[in-house]
Formats: structure tokens, sequence, C-alpha cells
């Protein structure tokens, strides 16, 4: 049963953070893997019963974009699937948790935010058990690996580690540029190589930074009914 917390929490899921959408051949073979894995194609997952992946990076390589990708492949399998984020949750009571591992795909971002919380580290720990019992999926992410988590619970350390374990890598710049133009093209907005080059130059290198700005265009392209140029972006974004 879903608690009223998790009803709360539970808000659509950007529609263009997808598979597709994540452009990064680095990483090819984790997508894969990932999409594998939430279909139960996974060789291994099938064979010793893996309910559990661990995924990590630093921040900005598309640990959450990979997770809505998961929900949105879920979807498309006629599963049920819910992504929750542990900079949220860890303000809640860990009651939260209750009843997740009736859903198929249970996708948990950011668990370095309670390495300091027992409580919600013995949730966790609980709700995994759960998730096997019932022979579901659990994807969880953090910003490192889970021996430099810090974790106190040992349990919650070794349950990370029964399952997947993959390390997202940090884009390149040529990567960034393509996934900031197929980005822009899912809305409908043209982003030539010469301005996409000078958005990843003149502001922050992070994708979250990026896509925000692009939203920001995106806004301000249609109430001012003007293309993206660089001129207009030096008006929106850098004055």
């Amino acid at each position: 049963m879903i608690n009223n917390n998790q009803l709360t929490l539970s808000v659509q899921l950007p529609d263009d953070e997808t598979f597709k959408s994540y452009q990064s051949e680095v990483n090819q073979s984790v997508c894969k893997l990932l999409n594998d894995f939430v279909a139960n194609q996974a060789e291994q997952s099938q064979e010793k019963n893996i309910c559990g992946f661990y995924l990590f990076g630093i921040k900005g390589v598309g640990k959450s974009h990979l997770l809505h990708a998961c929900c949105a492949q879920a979807q498309e399998n006629q599963l049920t699937s819910v992504c929750l984020s542990f900079s949220e949750l860890r303000h809640l009571s860990v009651e939260v948790l209750d009843g997740l591992e009736h859903i198929d795909l249970i996708c948990l971002d950011d668990i370095q935010y309670i390495s300091g919380e027992a409580d919600w580290q013995q949730a966790v720990f609980d709700l995994y058990n759960r998730v096997l019992e019932q022979n579901k999926k659990l994807i969880i992410t953090g910003d490192k690996s889970v021996q430099a988590l810090q974790l106190s619970l040992p349990d919650l350390r070794s349950r990370l580690s029964w399952g997947y374990i993959e390390q997202i890598k940090p884009l390149s710049d040529d990567e960034k540029l393509l996934a900031v133009q197929f980005r822009a093209q899912q809305r409908g907005l043209l982003l030539t190589d010469e301005v996409a080059r000078f958005l990843l130059t003149r502001l922050s290198r992070e994708m979250t930074s990026l896509l925000n700005a692009l939203d920001k265009l995106d806004k301000a392209s249609m109430r001012e009914q003007r293309k993206i140029t660089i001129p207009f972006i030096k008006d929106v974004l850098l004055t």
C-alpha cells in the first residue's frame, strides 16, 4: 500500500530523459545492462535472482537521468515503477519506504544523503530484503563506490554489493554538446554547433546546469518569438 508521503513525492518524470536521449558512448554498456535489468533479461540477473543494482558516479554524470530512463523503460514493458530521491526522503519518516516492495521497479537516488542516518540505513536494508522476497527490482545511486560511501550499517554495504555495481563515467565535451543539441531538438529548437559550443564554454559544464540553461532559453524563445542565437543567449543568461 502506498502512503500519503509517497503520493506527495510521486511527481511526473521528465518525458525527455530516456535511454535514447542519454548521449554517451563511453556509458553505453551500462545503459544496455540497466535496460536488460529492468526487462529482466540480464543473464546473471536471471540465473542468480539478482534484484539490486548500485550505480555511482560524480555529480553531473546523469545518474538521475538514467533512473528516469529505467522508469520509462519499465512503463514500456508494462511494469510499475517509482523514482524517489534521498535528498527529499531523508526529511520524512522512514515509513515512506513501507510497501514499495510491491512495485516492480524501485529507483532511489543519491544514497550518500543518508550516510549519517542510522534509521534510514536500516530502513533501506529492510526494503532491500523485502524486494528480494517479492522478486522485484531495486536500483540505487550514489556519488561514490560502496566502500567509499561511509555507511555505518555493514549489512547495507553488503546488500549494495550483492547485485550489479556500475560506475557512470563523465561525459566528454563532445558528448555534452550532442546531448544538449538532442534535448533541444526534442523541444523543437535548433542549436547550431556554434551556439551549443558557446553554451559549453560560457556556462558551467555540468549537464544539470546546461539543461537548466536550455530550459530558460526555451521559455524565453517562446515568449519573445526569437531564435536561439549567441546574442540571444547573452541577453537571457549573461546579463
